[in-house]
């Protein structure tokens, strides 16, 4: 499940000297954060964990920070010290999801599926909250079997279906197998020392609603569960095939063996690719946030809306601030990404249908998903991303130049002005470079079209209409010189 490795093995956040997208503010800022608040000092245990070997996991995880790279410095020590600490701790369950099924069966808890990238610094705080004996979610996980998965070779597609480029996810499930929610935070990837757990106690609390009317239930829940897969684990899958086995070189090569969890969704998106096919949109637009039809929840719970973004669905639907969802397409909703769960299994156009609670009542509601709403989603965060821009962009970073910026550069609000932040270095995410692109070339044209959109619409307008060895005819603004230029598809 480490995200570091897209092309050649490099790293999208050193390739090139990006700074991760991952880490907010600046590198010097969070050596700061850090040296006022070292990641020791506010740790407590129970006699039953030794303070010493979680200390020191912990700043082998979060002193990184201060670097320009998005995984630890040493990223075997960091998968070796995690299992080490944990593979006997009585409360997880390592690596081992079959026996926590096992177990939830015979104790009838619901079973809490933990799946943590190691290395990677994002979510490493709420990870860290989450494993502490003495934090405010010990005595709330007493209730569930806690398992913790490290890797994804061996997780079977047909019931873990997920956001795959987080690289902190939780799935609760009856001991039968029947998934009561997904939890999954951008607002944790985004920043790696948020250690916020308000919005997971109350996603486990609702799950254990759920938990406690199951069987009853059942049907309300079976939209929620994993879709059939045509491969029964990712390293069935063609691209991953050969290459990695269902277990972790734990004696050598631990790093290395690992499945990436974004290798899934790359490794879908490459088979259609490889026969020469669109590449659905729900697989160019994963997972949608909620603002992506106009809600805006509030990160320190479940499901409440704390904004409603003018004009969006959301608005045209009469949701207010303070709503909670209650149900979306007829599915219960634990979390945030159980909203994402809904919308990326939803229509490209159509109706979706959502409840909420407001106040003492219950309100129904529709949200009219308008055509091309997904290409709304910002995918620029996304470690999937980097695959795709090797694909659409020739392996150029782009960035949306503000009203602001614009009018600096004599450009009109309208058109299009994608600033090229990053060109790639190596293998196919050098193909722009190759092609005569440059850092800081201003796109104003691509594909026979110079109206104004995102970095990740023009990513699913060209994957929709282009295929490998066409080639992207594009203007670019160098300095006050207007150049013509052309970067392959692949």
């Amino acid at each position: 499940m480490n995200r570091a490795s897209v092309a050649a093995g490099v790293s999208p956040a050193v390739e090139g000297g990006v700074p991760p997208p991952g880490i907010p503010g600046s590198w010097l800022a969070n050596r700061s954060f850090l040296n006022q608040h070292p990641p020791m000092n506010a740790l407590h245990f129970s006699p039953r964990r030794s303070f010493a070997p979680l200390a020191s996991l912990l700043a082998t995880l979060l002193l990184p920070l201060a670097l320009p790279a998005d995984t630890v410095a040493d990223r075997k020590g960091a998968v070796l010290k995690d299992r080490e600490l944990l593979g006997e701790d009585p409360r997880w369950i390592y690596d081992d999801y079959e026996r926590a099924f096992a177990e939830g069966k015979r104790t009838g808890k619901p079973v809490l599926v933990v799946l943590r990238c190691i290395p990677c610094l994002a979510c490493v705080g709420i990870d860290s909250a989450l494993l502490l004996e003495h934090s405010s979610l010990a005595t709330l996980l007493d209730r569930f079997v806690c398992v913790r998965v490290v890797n994804a070779n061996a997780l079977d597609l047909s019931r873990f279906e997920f956001d795959f480029d987080l690289s902190f996810s939780a799935l609760i499930f009856n001991g039968d197998g029947t998934l009561y929610g997904r939890f999954g935070s951008w607002t944790h990837q985004k920043n790696p020392i948020d250690n916020g757990t308000d919005g997971l106690r109350d996603t486990l609390e609702k799950a254990l609603a759920l938990h406690a009317e199951y069987p009853a239930n059942k049907s309300l829940l079976a939209g929620k569960q994993a879709h059939p897969s045509p491969h029964k684990t990712p390293v069935d899958m063609p691209t991953l095939a050969g290459k990695y086995t269902t277990e972790l070189d734990w004696e050598g090569q631990v790093v290395k063996s690992c499945v990436h969890c974004h290798q899934i969704g790359d490794a879908l998106r490459s088979e259609f690719r490889q026969r020469k096919e669109r590449i659905p949109s729900k697989l160019v637009f994963p997972f949608p946030g909620p603002e992506t039809v106009g809600l805006g929840l509030n990160p320190k719970s479940a499901a409440t809306l704390q904004a409603i973004i003018p004009g969006s669905a959301a608005e045209k639907a009469g949701l207010q601030v303070k709503d909670q969802l209650a149900s979306l397409g007829g599915q219960p909703i634990v979390s945030s990404a159980d909203v994402s769960w809904v919308l990326h299994h939803a229509p490209d156009t159509g109706s979706l249908p959502v409840a909420v609670r407001r106040g003492e009542q219950t309100v129904s509601a529709s949200l009219e998903l308008a055509p091309g709403w997904r290409t709304h989603a910002d995918i620029s965060r996304r470690v999937g991303t980097w695959g795709m821009r090797a694909m659409a962009l020739g392996g150029l970073q782009l960035q949306d130049l503000s009203d602001a910026q614009r009018e600096a550069r004599g450009l009109g609000k309208q058109g299009l002005a994608l600033l090229v932040k990053h060109v790639g270095e190596y293998n196919e995410h050098a193909a722009a470079k190759k092609a005569g692109f440059k850092k800081d070339d201003v796109l104003v044209a691509a594909a026979s079209s110079s109206q104004r959109e995102s970095e990740s619409a023009l990513i699913g307008r060209l994957l929709a209409q282009f295929q490998p060895g066409d080639s992207v005819p594009a203007t670019v603004l160098r300095g006050s010189e207007r150049l013509e230029l052309k970067w392959p598809i692949q």
